[in-house]
């Protein structure tokens, strides 16, 4: 074998050493990582169920807060991340306040007339320990529907701002820890 030949071995030899040592590495990497992180609530958290109080009402929409809070219950069911109990059984307890509600038109067409509306509705919610005053997290969530007059009325902007404030409350519940 002359030196050319000896010296093409040689490297093929380190080129195939330092992938096996790079491919490990990275195994190990990805091995360890799946170990300390987890996207379940359990990976990081003793919360596995969760009690959902009545929201409270500062505006004069009555009966949202009732609708808002049958749906995030009936949300957190769906999603099956977290349990839905009693307080008594509950590991964290969500709270939330309708703060205000606004109805406000937001485009008019060639004669001045409105053609679509935005419903804004601003929420008071925390997690809490239970029995106790400790917030595991509290966040004022703010959130608005469309609607199209010609085609739509205000329910329809209202249930997009409930849609989306929903969506809200389970990533920040799910993924605060």
């Amino acid at each position: 074998m002359n030196t050319r030949e000896r010296h093409r071995v040689s490297t093929g030899r380190k080129s195939s050493l330092i992938a096996a040592i790079i491919g490990m590495a990275l195994t190990m990497i990805v091995l360890t990582g799946c170990g300390i992180y987890s996207f379940t609530p359990g990976g990081k958290s003793d919360v596995q169920a969760i009690a959902i109080q009545r929201f409270d009402n500062t505006t004069e929409e009555h009966g949202l807060a009732d609708q808002v809070t049958d749906l995030v219950i009936d949300a957190f069911i769906a999603d099956g991340s977290l349990k839905v109990v009693s307080e008594e059984n509950a590991d964290a307890v969500l709270v939330g306040t309708l703060v205000r509600y606004e109805h406000k038109p937001l485009t008019y067409d060639a004669s001045d007339q409105v053609s679509r509306y935005e419903v804004i509705m601003t929420f008071d919610i925390s997690l809490k320990k239970p029995n106790s005053d400790d917030d595991m997290w509290t966040q004022r969530m703010r959130h608005q529907g469309q609607y199209d007059v010609a085609e739509q009325n205000e329910d329809d902007g209202r249930q997009e701002a409930i849609r989306l404030l929903i969506g809200a409350i389970i990533d920040k519940t799910i993924r605060s820890w």
